[in-house]
């Protein structure tokens, strides 16, 4: 099965064919790095992992780039009030420098603790400053920008698509607009590509353009680092759904205009979460970073396990009522993979011992202990059918899966399913002596060695195959 992704440029799903299955390019918006980031920015990144994971299950090579925003994201898409990272400094009394490393920091532990795939190639905003001017050079020199006395606009009327990627309705807009409304603006979707420093303004991360000190709008960033890295057309380009009507909108505008080439092929945009049925704000204080969970007794793979029961597409209300019901489905897998290893290294050691069967008898006990090509398959096929997680959840929960199948799901999902401690060989033998013991009838001497089995980690389990171990949290 072919893989099919919504994309939001044609608000239909499509099949996904990459220009160069070697070379899939993929553009991921990055944190802004002022703050920490909450769960509610974090879900993003795990949905984007995913889909790297499908590409390379698929059998392509994604060569992915993500941005840092260490400057030019004002606190308004409207190109007015405070840098972010500006205001990140003066809250904690550090400089913008100083602020950006420190978040970018805390960024790579939280990602890195998801279990999430290094990107190709990760890059600052701060790093592109000459590029941005050049890149606003050629708008310039092609008819697309106008200067006022507080920075160079984009003129969105000289491109006529703009309005067609996030539907938007101009005219409305223009009804809409508020009082404050910058007069020196010709269009109210104008937006700014560079913003000159205003007498009296206090801003750290200023750099010459034109005879004055400024620095780069928010949006031109992602337009000159994908140049830069990728170049057009980008094969997907990845962000929230709160990207679409401005950023994303204003990057084809900015980019398309400058080197008269199609951004980019696919669109995806992942939906919000809410908290106990409320928007993630700080007034209300569920902003919630992964430190808060495991202060809680939650790991993050829980949290990105609970991320990857709905659909990217989906709205979803984080509660921690869910977030339980999430740890208790991923332990349950990982002793389902326990119970696995456990049976397989059973069944190896039976075929060590098989000697003089016929052939035909030989293969088949080798593909049982092989295991379950038709469940990869249909894994697969959900994941491909826009990164169905969900229903791949519930194929994996109501399916018989071998130990290469539940190798399947870790290489996809990397929930940390094979991170768990085994019996030590003191904790082996306690099971031997307790199994021996109920054979015996010497049932005070089993409960006894039982229970000092659950004080080590290991519950166990009796079944008509025999008794195994499993893991207790």
């Amino acid at each position: 099965m072919s893989l099919k992704l919504y994309n939001t440029l044609s608000r239909k799903v499509e099949e996904f064919h990459p220009q160069d299955a070697e070379n899939v390019k993929i553009y991921t918006c990055g944190p802004t790095v002022y703050a920490r980031a909450h769960i509610g920015n974090l879900c993003s990144y795990i949905y984007w992992g995913l889909l790297v994971a499908v590409l390379e299950a698929d059998g392509m090579r994604p060569q992915r780039v993500l941005n840092f925003t260490d400057v030019g994201h004002l606190t308004s898409d409207g190109d007015t009030g405070e840098d972010k990272l500006e205001r990140g400094a003066k809250r904690e009394n550090k400089t913008v420098w100083e602020v950006a490393e420190y978040y970018e920091e805390l960024f790579m532990r939280d990602y890195n603790s998801l279990f999430l795939e290094m990107p190709a190639k990760i890059c600052k905003a701060t790093d592109y400053i000459e590029a941005d001017k050049q890149m606003i050079d050629i708008l310039t020199e092609k008819g697309y920008t106008y200067e006022t006395s507080d920075g160079i606009y984009f003129d969105t009327s000289k491109f006529p698509k703009y309005a067609e990627f996030a539907r938007l309705d101009l005219d409305h807009l223009k009804a809409g607009a508020r009082v404050g409304f910058n007069s020196e603006k010709r269009n109210v979707s104008d937006f700014a590509l560079w913003k000159f420093i205003q007498p009296g303004e206090d801003h750290a991360m200023k750099w010459e353009y034109r005879g004055r000190e400024g620095y780069p709008g928010w949006h031109i960033e992602c337009s000159v680092i994908s140049h830069e890295e990728l170049g057009e057309p980008l094969d997907i380009h990845c962000g929230g759904i709160d990207h679409i009507p401005v950023h994303h909108t204003n990057e084809i505008a900015q980019t398309e205009a400058a080197y008269g080439v199609k951004m980019c092929n696919f669109w995806l945009h992942c939906n919000f979460i809410t908290i106990d049925g409320q928007k993630i704000s700080k007034s209300l204080g569920n902003t919630y970073s992964l430190d808060d969970l495991f202060k809680r007794g939650f790991s993050p793979l829980d949290f990105k396990m609970w991320v990857l029961q709905g659909h990217y597409l989906g709205e979803r209300n984080f509660s921690f009522e869910d977030l339980e019901a999430a740890k208790n489905r991923r332990l349950n897998w990982k002793n389902r993979v326990a119970l696995a290893m456990q049976k397989e290294n059973n069944d190896e050691k039976t075929l060590e011992q098989v000697t003089d069967v016929d052939a035909p008898e030989l293969k088949v006990l080798e593909e049982k202990l092989v295991g379950d090509a038709e469940f990869v398959h249909g894994f697969m096929d959900k994941l491909n059918d826009n990164l169905n997680s969900p229903e791949a959840f519930a194929l994996i929960d109501n399916s018989e899966i071998s130990l290469k199948g539940w190798k399947m799901v870790e290489k996809v999902f990397r929930l940390g399913l094979f991170d768990f401690k085994v019996p030590a060989d003191e904790q082996l033998e306690k099971m031997r002596l307790r199994n021996e013991a109920r054979e015996n009838g010497d049932y005070g001497l089993a409960d006894r060695l039982r229970d000092e089995l659950l004080d080590d980690g290991f519950l166990m389990l009796d079944t008509d195959a025999g008794s195994f171990w499993q893991l207790c949290k």
